[in-house]
């Protein structure tokens, strides 16, 4: 755990190493360019941004290779810590198997039309039509959810109010 720490850390510090001269230097040509406007008197806002693009694109063009060398560095790192060094750590390695014993949205992926209530034949005869509800199945009474604190369902709710 402490070597995926250590590299996420390693990752913030090339993530500042790569970023501090571009914001550097936009601040230094908005410092000096605020002083101008103080100076001149021209309180213009779209002024400042042009010298502050040009610039962090110089240090961008500039920097560009030195930039391109510490990422592939990193993500060379990353390739050998992911291929190689985890790989044999016995803590990190699930095993051969572990994929019998998990069922991802199994809950969810039921199907609702069973086989048994002839509505598969119907909806495989006429294809794009919507399955109506027939009417004594909508107004079956079913049970609420029992919970730690059940609440009645629409149906519940109707018999009590009389409805």
């Amino acid at each position: 755990m402490e070597l995926l720490v250590e590299y996420m850390a390693k990752g913030f510090m090339v993530m500042l190493t790569i970023s501090m001269p571009c914001v550097l230097v936009a601040a230094a040509v908005g410092l000096v360019v605020g002083i101008l406007q103080a100076v001149t008197q021209v309180q213009e806002q779209t002024i400042a941004a042009a010298p502050k693009i040009i610039g962090v694109f110089l240090t961008i063009i500039i920097l560009g290779m030195f930039y391109i060398k510490i990422l592939t560095e990193y993500i060379k790192e990353g390739g050998y810590i992911a291929f190689n060094l985890i790989p044999k750590m016995e803590t990190y390695v699930l095993p051969a198997d572990y994929y019998r014993h998990t069922s991802p949205f199994a809950a969810e992926m039921k199907d609702t039309i069973s086989p048994s209530t002839g509505k598969t034949k119907d909806l495989m005869q006429n294809p794009g039509k919507i399955p109506w509800v027939e009417r004594q199945e909508k107004n079956k009474y079913t049970p609420a959810i029992q919970g730690a604190n059940p609440r009645p369902n629409l149906i519940e709710t109707n018999k009590i109010l009389g409805r």
